[in-house]
């Protein structure tokens, strides 16, 4: 069939589907895209010609739509995606933040940016880069970096080994990650007689890996050795679709259970050993289990430093670590027992494999007690009322999302202060995982409005929730408008701390009290601070705040707005939400000096070693007596 490149790579993306545990699904939902002069008479064109066969979705930004492929990706456990598609220079540099954000959380994406000429004949074109020592060189290069395959198609009968290896990648559970495929505009125009095998139907089989019988046997006889083991699930866990086995591992064998952040809900918080979110973020009951655990059971975790906090969580001096994972790269790490496996078949085979063995009764205790009290903890910060004359606290905010959202909804965040509370204040009801949707591995300022249009794309019956700082609302507001046009009815929590309040936190802990973290102005010009009386709740002197109106500004978007004044407000916005036709953002503000405490939670962040300032030098003096509690986990090797 005689097609143009664009043309057959359209037709391609439209028929790959895949399969995983029998039920067989389309792979990708449509196209984002902005079109710029690299690749509007292609790939544009294309879409338009065969907008039947995949849709097309126009966006606002560039780094948005890989967000919301991202989001839509990790909510169908990385078995679908959208395409993303940009012209050349700017438009495609524009999506290296969302590839590398993709490509480190592990979710599928399709990059399709326009490139320069092939032939090099109108070289160089407008937006192009020019590398004198290097002409092969384009911007598009940057994305090398952060894709899990990259391939510049130079002539048409390339494309088909790059399109197929580009879904192998995306369907590969242990390498998927954003997928680059570089597109040269004029290559795009090409025609070319098309093989009908190309575009055929194709399904990509997602097998399940089994554990290798020995590093199965050798990871229960560790297990059944244990005194204190503790499992620490992660994403892997949610995306193998494999809570439900981890639930009956846990109530056959009594092991405790906490959570990183893509873990977050692996086991419902009601259940009595779920202790919740573990590390420099983790709560008070995982963070003590975990300090005198002999054996940590890793399932489906990349071990980031807030999971371990920074190295300094497990302090037993004997502690062994059992990495089950489907990528070997982070099933060595912490020289543990490295199990490559699938989540799901691991949890059930590891099961039986313990059969008639139960943990020490004692351990089993502790952890039930620890998360009883937890529960309490959360509720007493959650309805603590806010000082007089103070706006609410992010606490008493996020127990009103979590209510509103039930069991059925999904809370999407990202950065600044609110992920590190919601992964310990965050109270998991969907037996699925699927309620809790943080994207911290790469904590992207700006991910929340695509991430949750991206959410609902994939999962239409749930309330989404994206839960917003002002900070992060600034990076990227703009898809509020492609949620406006495209009728998507996301509900936006947009909290005001005037300013950057994790950052403003981090800067008082290391003596710079809050330095560049404000959105305000003082008169004489200069920066304004934080108080250091030790009240935590003095606004800077000198400054006035900013004319900045957010609530006015997500209106003139299109969206439609609510301004809370208070819990009780905030609580009556999001029910009269249920049910819009389109987005609505429910504004309110935040009390920035009111925080929930690490409970034991520590994150590595150097302090200046000399300093002028007093603050400083003692904040240094704490950081020496902090880093002494970390280790580097370097197990013998396993003859046992």
């Amino acid at each position: 069939m005689r097609l143009t490149v664009a043309q057959a790579l359209v037709r391609f993306l439209a028929v790959q589907e895949v399969q995983r545990d029998g039920r067989r699904t389309r792979f990708f939902a449509g196209c984002f895209g902005i079109f710029g002069h690299g690749n509007v008479a292609g790939l544009g064109q294309a879409l338009h010609q065969h907008a039947d066969l995949l849709p097309y979705h126009p966006a606002r930004n560039e780094q948005a739509m890989v967000h919301l492929a991202a989001g839509y990706a990790r909510q169908r456990n990385r078995l679908g995606t959208y395409v993303c598609t940009t012209s050349i220079g700017p438009g495609a540099t524009n999506m290296v933040t969302g590839a590398a954000a993709a490509t480190i959380n592990r979710l599928p994406v399709l990059l399709l940016p326009g490139d320069v000429f092939a032939t090099r004949t109108p070289h160089p074109v407008l937006q192009q880069l020019e590398v004198a020592h290097d002409a092969t060189v384009s911007v598009n290069d940057c994305l090398r970096a952060v894709s899990r395959y990259f391939e510049r198609v130079q002539r048409p009968e390339q494309l088909m080994p790059a399109a197929l290896e580009a879904m192998r990648v995306l369907t590969d559970p242990a390498e998927t990650g954003a997928v680059t495929l570089a597109m040269p505009e004029d290559v795009q125009t090409e025609a070319f007689e098309w093989p009908e095998a190309f575009l055929e139907q194709r399904v990509w089989t997602i097998y399940r890996q089994p554990p290798a019988p020995d590093a199965l046997a050798r990871a229960a006889e560790l297990i059944r050795r244990a005194r204190r083991p503790l499992i620490v699930a992660g994403g892997g866990v949610i995306y193998s679709e494999a809570t439900a086995a981890l639930r009956e591992l846990v109530e056959a064998a009594g092991i405790p259970v906490c959570e990183t952040q893509a873990g977050r809900g692996a086991l419902v918080s009601e259940h009595p050993l779920s202790l919740g979110a573990v590390g420099a973020t983790g709560t008070a009951a995982a963070n003590r289990l975990a300090r005198e655990t002999d054996l940590v059971i890793g399932i489906g975790t990349r071990w980031g430093d807030f999971t371990t906090a920074s190295k300094s969580a497990f302090q037993d001096p004997d502690v062994r670590f059992v990495n089950i994972n489907v990528t070997a790269f982070d099933a060595a790490k912490h020289s543990g027992l490295a199990v490559l496996a699938d989540a799901r078949t691991a949890l059930e085979q590891l099961r039986d494999a313990l059969s008639g063995w139960r943990a020490d009764a004692a351990w089993e205790r502790r952890a039930a007690a620890e998360s009883s009290a937890w529960a309490q903890e959360v509720e007493r910060l959650a309805s603590a009322a806010p000082a007089p004359g103070r706006p609410p606290s992010q606490a008493s905010i996020i127990g009103a999302i979590n209510d509103a959202a039930g069991e059925a909804g999904v809370v999407v965040c990202a950065a600044g202060s609110a992920p590190g509370d919601l992964h310990k204040l965050w109270r998991a009801r969907d037996p699925a995982g699927k309620g809790y949707h943080v994207e911290y591995g790469y904590s992207c300022m700006g991910y929340e409005i695509p991430g949750a249009i991206g959410v609902k794309l994939a999962a239409p019956e749930r309330e989404v929730y994206a839960f917003v700082g002002d900070g992060s609302y600034l990076m990227l507001p703009g898809e509020l408008v492609t949620a406006v046009a495209e009728g998507i009815p996301i509900v936006v929590v947009l909290v005001d701390n005037h300013g950057y309040a994790s950052i403003g936190a981090l800067s008082r802990s290391i003596g710079s009290h809050g330095f560049g973290t404000h959105y305000r102005r003082s008169a004489d010009g200069s920066l304004p601070l934080d108080a250091s009386d030790g009240t935590g709740l003095a606004e800077p002197a000198g400054s006035d705040q900013l004319p900045v109106d957010l609530a006015a500004n997500a209106e003139s978007l299109g969206a439609r707005v609510v301004r809370a004044g208070d819990i009780a407000e905030l609580r009556s916005a999001l029910s009269d939400a249920r049910g819009a036709e389109g987005p609505v953002v429910v504004y309110i503000e935040a009390d920035r000096y009111v925080g929930v405490p690490s409970y034991d939670g520590w994150w590595d962040v150097p302090v200046a070693e000399v300093s002028d300032e007093a603050d400083v030098r003692t904040a240094r003096e704490a950081y020496d007596v902090a880093r002494q509690a970390q280790r580097i986990h370097l197990e013998a090797p396993h003859h046992d």
